[in-house]
């Protein structure tokens, strides 16, 4: 032992055994932390009982050497990360010529196992450029899993592992298939053996039996579990299509025939299948269903999700069928029955469609949203997104239309309840680019275009109060101090701080001025005394469907008062205005998600009055007229 060193351990500063460990980490050592990763020993100073090591982001780091003893791992010369720092270029080289062995070395100075994300780590920087990994990465698994040398899983996360004995990577993905046990498994491992099977070569010994067993499996699995049986034969054919030598053993068991006897499943059945799949089966529509495939395409056109929607016009198309398309598309419009996915793929795809973007589709895409907010309230879908931040497409609805048209555009949007005042303005501001003489209706300059009184619950109406109240007391207040804070760091123009204050500035007082114009135009009532001989503001109304006979309720009350999950609606939504002044026994046409139904009015009931007590005023701190009482 190093005479130093056992001077520090008869002093009692050392342990025996932290000497003989330090015993290994000698100047010129590399060496591993824990926490500050690679490093090597530069210095000994063990007069001040320290140890320097230089590590990668630490240069000249002291040690207490007992901590140093216990908490380094002194590396060999072989290791990988040892002899990147002794000779970069020849691990360089290496990894151009030889990546196979690059791989190796790093799993063996792993332990025997690594993730694909642990060998990037010691490569990535010095070996290679981040793009440049990926590139060699790809090329590199490839042969990794060729050699037999190595475990590659399917999954990222998983380690990479070295055998003891190379097996062909063939043999490899035939045992995997033979391990699943769930049909997913099987799946997995027949679209691995799709990948690569040119490396089998003895396809139809090898891979004859792995078809046997997706058939039976297929057809065990199709009662109970459709998808999978479409998965399961939709893997089959790519292989067979593959590999020519196999052939089918289930001669009836075919995509088309899957098809046919899913025929009524299908709105169910693809959503669950990944886009690729799903393709398959939609472009196979036409061979299977005959004649009859157009009329189910379109359908399914109207009742899927989003991805369908593009998939199924996409292959209209391809096939002639494009005026079929049309006609749907005008008359779900014309109808208010298109679903939100068939409106926001037409929103995305419109160059191709430009006669159908007029003020119709406007009404369409308001009355889709209305249901979405009805269905799922708060939650904004596609259609929202793609309506409220296209900035051209408002515009192209009403860019050829009559100016009446437009001021009744502008009259729905104002009065609409499914965007915030923001968002409300931008909107407006598009129909002003394009009919600039809308522009003093918006602004509410002229007395014939003066918003109409908004009926409110006094329960809403003082919910708007306190929220006017901490807007004017506390959070403009606020920002004003956070303003002058930030002024006084100087420099404005590099001063973060004081341009997100300005910023936050500007949405609370426009804010403000929105709840002002609110509160004006509100008028407080209790919903009490309310006439239940037609239906008005404050009844319950029960609704029959004509066709099912199914009912369900409604509550009309306040602008301000939705609650969808309670059935609790505004007079301003589409239903509300569809049935404010009918009376029961009368059957009117309602928008629903499944299109237009017939409803009839079967009761109509009093809702429960608000006990909100009103108030007459406002603080006069707010300078908004009280609201009016009703």
């Amino acid at each position: 032992m190093d005479t130093e060193l056992q001077k520090l351990v008869e002093s009692g500063k050392l342990t025996s055994k932290a000497a003989e460990q330090l015993e290994k980490l000698k100047p010129g050592t590399f060496c591993l932390h824990r926490s500050w990763g690679f490093g090597r020993v530069a210095e000994w100073n063990l007069l001040l009982n320290q140890i320097v090591i230089d590590f990668t982001g630490k240069k000249s780091h002291p040690m207490q050497v007992q901590y140093a003893a216990e908490n380094l791992t002194p590396l060999g010369s072989e290791h990988f990360l040892a002899r990147k720092a002794s000779d970069l270029p020849s691990i360089k080289k290496l990894a151009a010529e030889d990546p196979v062995a690059v791989v190796r070395s790093i799993i063996e100075s792993l332990g025997d196992h690594a993730t694909a994300a642990q060998i990037g780590e010691w490569l990535i920087g010095d070996v290679f450029t981040g793009a440049e990994w990926k590139r060699w990465w790809e090329s590199t698994k490839k042969l990794l899993k060729a050699s037999g040398a190595f475990s590659v899983p399917a999954k990222k996360t998983e380690p990479i592992q070295m055998r003891a004995e190379g097996i062909s990577h063939a043999d490899e993905l035939i045992a995997a298939f033979h391990k699943a046990r769930q049909p997913k498994e099987q799946i997995i491992a027949t679209e691995q053996i799709i990948k690569f099977h040119q490396q089998f070569k003895e396809p139809e010994k090898q891979l004859q039996p792995i078809i046997a067993t997706i058939e039976n499996m297929a057809a065990r699995n199709q009662k109970m579990h459709p998808q999978l049986a479409f998965e399961l034969i939709i893997a089959r054919d790519d292989l067979l299509e593959r590999v020519p030598q196999l052939h089918t053993t289930h001669i009836g068991l075919t995509l088309s025939k899957l098809i046919n006897d899913e025929e009524k499943r299908l709105l169910s059945i693809l959503p669950k299948l990944t886009a690729a799949k799903e393709k398959k089966v939609l472009q196979a529509l036409p061979s299977a269903l005959g004649q009859r495939w157009t009329e189910r395409a379109l359908q399914l056109l109207q009742g899927s999700h989003g991805r369908m929607v593009a998939q199924i016009a996409r292959i209209l198309g391809e096939t002639g069928q494009q005026g079929e398309l049309r006609l749907v598309l005008e008359h779900s419009i014309r109808e208010h029955s298109a679903t939100s996915e068939m409106l926001a793929w037409l929103c995305t795809e419109r160059e191709g469609w430009s006669e159908l973007i007029t003020p119709e589709l406007l009404g369409a895409i308001l009355a889709a949203l209305e249901r979405e907010q009805h269905g799922a309230p708060g939650r904004a879908s596609k259609l929202h997104r793609a309506f409220v931040e296209d900035r051209q497409l408002l515009g192209q609805m009403l860019a050829n239309t009559d100016i009446g048209i437009a001021r009744d555009a502008v009259r729905r949007l104002q009065l609409s309840p499914l965007f915030d005042e923001l968002t409300k303005r931008s909107l407006l501001a598009r129909i002003i680019r394009i009919h600039p003489e809308l522009e003093t209706m918006i602004t509410r300059a002229q007395p014939e275009e003066k918003a109409a009184p908004l009926i409110v619950s006094w329960s809403s109406l003082e919910k708007r109060k306190a929220e006017y109240e901490e807007l004017v007391r506390v959070k403009i207040p606020e920002n004003s101090k956070e303003i002058a804070l930030a002024r006084s760091y100087g420099d404005l123009s590099e001063n973060f701080e004081f341009k997100a204050a300005k910023q936050m500035q500007s949405v609370l007082m426009r804010r403000k001025a929105d709840l002002e114009q609110m509160l004006h135009n509100a008028r407080g009532t209790s919903f009490k005394n309310v006439d239940i001989s037609r239906v008005s503001i404050g009844t319950i109304i029960r609704l029959r469907n004509v066709e099912t006979n199914n009912e369900e309720s409604y509550t009309i009350l306040g602008a301000w008062d939705g609650d969808p999950e309670q059935h609790i609606i505004s007079y301003q939504t589409a239903i509300g205005q569809a049935l404010l002044g009918h009376s029961v026994g009368e059957t009117i046409s309602l928008n629903t998600e499944h299109g237009v139904a017939q409803f009839t009015i079967v009761s109509i009931e009093p809702a429960p009055p608000d006990g909100t007590a009103p108030a007459r005023t406002l603080p006069a701190e707010s300078g908004v007229e009280a609201a009016i009482a009703e």
